[in-house]
């Protein structure tokens, strides 16, 4: 008569493999995790330029120039100088949009953004920059 041994449950070495796993996608996974709640925080200081991009639009439609088209003027509405949910500040100065974020939430004063028009075809075509685009948290 042969005895036959089973074996169960788990090897030390299925252990180990599997907790090295589990690191390794921790590792990758709370990094992209932080980076798209920021992303997802800075979409507020990306939204708060709409208006004034229609404004800027209209402007350089009644003036054909993009000089003049500041914040408070030609159908262009006024300044945010007092902090406004994720928006410090947000200024239009010929026609450039500049927004300062509020510091919170992992995004920084640094983190800024800037729409420039630039006249294509005699419409405009914004381009981007400042701190928030270099971060990756807008395009």
């Amino acid at each position: 008569m042969t005895i036959k041994h089973s074996v169960q449950g788990f090897a030390l070495i299925g252990l180990i493999i599997t907790i090295v796993i589990i690191g390794i996608l921790a590792a990758i996974a709370v990094p992209f995790f932080q980076n798209s709640t920021k992303r997802v925080d800075y979409s507020e200081v990306i939204q708060a330029t709409a208006p004034y991009k229609v404004g800027v639009e209209q402007c350089y439609q009644s003036l054909k120039t993009l000089t003049g088209c500041n914040a408070g003027a030609n159908n262009i509405p006024s300044a945010i100088t007092i902090p406004a949910g994720a928006v410090n500040s947000l200024t239009v100065t010929n026609g450039v949009i500049s927004v300062i974020p509020v510091a919170q939430n992992g995004i920084t004063a640094d983190d800024t953004y800037i729409l420039t028009p630039n006249v294509v075809n005699n419409a405009l075509v914004w381009s981007s920059s400042g701190g928030g685009v270099v971060a990756g948290y807008a395009k």
